[in-house]
């Protein structure tokens, strides 16, 4: 039987461990981060603990599975995560983020379910997963790249017509653009989907923007 502060720890357990991955996420600037992280983390762990809950009241009256409500967290995790994908021009982002997702729902049944060494391994791998091997990847794996540059800089014709000779003096194709005002009101702010074909022109890209005239801040989107 469960007990009220086994039911107390395991949900603040959930907490912990899913809120560590959502931080991550939300240091990055995902739209799915922290909140989201551990309110889905800690709903299916109370979804665990119900089917324990169920299970232990009636199980001796009528066969009860404990995994039949589980299971449905499972299948409903699939349209939180969907909602987190995003397709944007030639790339598709939110993948990762969808993952975790998925990752801290599981998180979420194996702590409801008592399975605690499980639950800590599976969130220091996520971790390791999300800040480390993202540079790796980036570092070893040789592909077309597709970043997002953000450009605070005056408005002016001219201007974007200078970024657009430094983007393909480099190799780097426009894949996507959006303009906006600044919180002065003054400049404007360049968003620029980009495609690298040599990851090693990224910082090069951001120093020679960086030097026009005009131009207060870039910086690439963090991702």
């Amino acid at each position: 039987m469960l007990n009220e502060w086994t039911i107390i720890f395991r949900l603040v357990l959930a907490a912990v461990l899913s809120g560590i991955i959502g931080f991550e996420r939300e240091f990055h600037g995902r739209a799915a981060g922290f909140r989201t992280h551990i309110l889905l983390c800690i709903g299916s762990t109370l979804v665990m603990l119900t089917s324990l809950h169920i299970f232990d009241v009636y199980y001796s009256r009528v066969p009860v599975d404990p995994g039949r409500i589980a299971a449905g967290v499972v299948t409903g995790i699939g349209f939180l995560g969907a909602g987190a994908i995003m397709h944007f021009r030639s790339s598709v982002r939110g993948l990762t983020t969808a993952a975790s997702l998925w990752v801290v729902a599981g998180l979420g049944l194996a702590v409801g379910s008592g399975l605690y060494l499980g639950s800590i391994v599976t969130t220091i791998l996520t971790i390791i997963a999300l800040m480390i091997f993202s540079r790796l990847e980036h570092a070893m794996i040789r592909r077309d790249w597709y970043k997002t540059i953000i450009i605070e800089s005056k408005e002016s014709i001219d201007q974007l017509k200078t970024i657009r000779e430094i983007l393909a003096e480099c190799r780097s194709e426009i894949t996507d653009f959006e303009i906006d005002r600044a919180k002065d009101s003054i400049n404007m702010v360049l968003k620029l989907g980009v495609k690298l074909y040599d990851t090693r022109c990224a910082n090069q890209l951001i120093e020679e923007i960086g030097r026009l005239d005009g131009v207060k801040n870039v910086k690439w989107e963090m991702e």
